[in-house]
């Protein structure tokens, strides 16, 4: 039979216990060892324990073991733990930070659409503003490029119901891209992009698990090269896979992005003039 042995430690010399909170999505918390402060973007199991991922003001990622006594919530010392999975917490927000619906369903599918170049950015778009998109009965489709958009565009036969927006890869002045979207003057259309050479390049670095995107010298084929810059495995569809598998939110992605698809999905779904 085991004795019982007495905790001999002096009282004063005891840690006193500290609450555990679940780790919810937009808690703020301070990691106590490092000092930083940011909202709880997800918790995640790895080999080597449950950690958190937060983010800074700045928009700053950072990944920490959720050990005990391990974070500041409102000054007190707390330990996170994992949120209940029997209980989950209906998000109060999309994933591109609209405030979320309960229970809507998808509108009828309107007759204007939003057009993109490829495949990864319609994958891209669906994975963050999807909520959004089904119920405002927005489809989005992709072309395998724009040089026929002028064609394109008259094959649609856009109007006031029936806009039509186009959201463009590398759409800088001087570009091909440029100068092709200028062709497209008919007022029911939008043409907006980005600056990125592909929309890879709109998912924030940190994001990924990098501290930038590689420079691809002019002549490679841009995705392989970065695949060979980062020491990935030369299959650009399971490198695409990859980086769509870090993006949870619009807190994933680059402003230049946010700002070009939330203005096609405001046009598109404008009542008419």
């Amino acid at each position: 039979m085991r004795s019982y042995q007495p905790d001999l430690t002096p009282p004063w010399k005891r840690s006193a216990p500290v609450p555990e909170v679940p780790a919810e999505a937009d808690l703020v918390v301070e990691e106590v060892s490092t000092g930083f402060c940011g909202a709880v973007i997800r918790c995640e199991k790895t080999a080597q324990g449950p950690t958190v991922t937060l983010e800074d003001r700045f928009g700053k990622h950072r990944v920490f073991p959720m050990e005990p006594r391990g974070f500041l919530l409102e000054g007190r010392v707390v330990t996170l733990v994992r949120p209940s999975a029997a209980a989950p917490v209906r998000p109060a927000r999309t994933a591109s930070g609209s405030v979320a619906v309960p229970g809507a369903r998808a509108r009828v599918a309107r007759a204007g659409r939003i057009y993109v170049e490829g495949r990864h950015d319609a994958e891209l778009v669906e994975r963050v503003w999807g909520d959004d998109l089904r119920i405002e009965g927005v489809v989005v489709e992709y072309l395998e490029g724009i040089d026929d958009l002028p064609a394109i565009v008259r094959e649609f036969s856009p109007g006031p119901d029936a806009r039509l927006g186009v959201l463009v890869d590398h759409l800088v002045p001087g570009s091909k891209e440029s100068r092709i979207a200028d062709q497209v003057t008919d007022g029911n259309v939008l043409v907006v992009g980005h600056p990125y050479i592909d929309v890879w390049e709109a998912v924030k670095p940190s994001s990924v698990g990098i501290t930038a995107w590689p420079v691809v010298p002019r002549g490679q084929d841009w995705k392989t090269g970065v695949c060979r810059a980062l020491g990935w495995p030369e299959n650009t569809g399971a490198a695409w896979q990859h980086i769509l598998s870090k993006v949870h939110s619009y807190r994933d992605l680059e402003p230049a992005l946010l700002g070009s698809v939330e203005h096609l999905i405001d046009f598109v779904t404008a009542p008419p003039e």
